[in-house]
């Protein structure tokens, strides 16, 4: 098993990290993307008139905030641009929506799974970056 990893502990950029952090941004951006912003954005009429007023806010502008996390943010991780930052913003986006809007509930009908899921893995990519397929290492180079 040794012969598959060569470097030393101290470096950690091997490429199954990077193509995991690529996995791992992909896994949390696509279906937040997709699944989450473009339909808050695209049917903003009908999600405003749903959407709960949090911190003093209306509902139209804390969707909007919403959709500025989860379409902007999550965009961003995916193509791996400011990811640390992008994903910081969906990963505390994600919190208030699982204690606020889920009751930081596992189950039943207003379960927070999936919100808790997408903390976890935004804050992984916050903590550990984009990885080098990234176009954040493209702009260092």
């Amino acid at each position: 098993m040794r012969r598959f990893s060569k470097k030393s502990p101290l470096i950690s950029s091997s490429i199954q990290q990077d193509a995991g952090l690529l996995l791992l941004r992909l896994g949390v951006g696509l279906p937040m993307l997709f699944n989450h912003g473009l339909p808050y954005l695209t049917n903003y009429e009908l999600e405003a008139a749903r959407f709960l007023p949090m911190f003093g806010l209306d509902a139209g502008t804390t969707l909007g905030l919403a959709i500025v996390a989860e379409l902007g943010g999550a965009s961003l991780m995916v193509v791996g641009l400011f990811t640390r930052l992008a994903a910081l913003v969906v990963a505390v986006t994600m919190t208030v929506a699982f204690v606020r809007v889920h009751g930081a509930s596992f189950g039943g009908e207003q379960s927070g799974e999936l919100a808790f899921l997408y903390i976890v893995g935004a804050s992984a990519l916050s903590i550990m970056g984009p990885g080098r397929f990234a176009w954040d290492q493209k702009r260092s180079s």
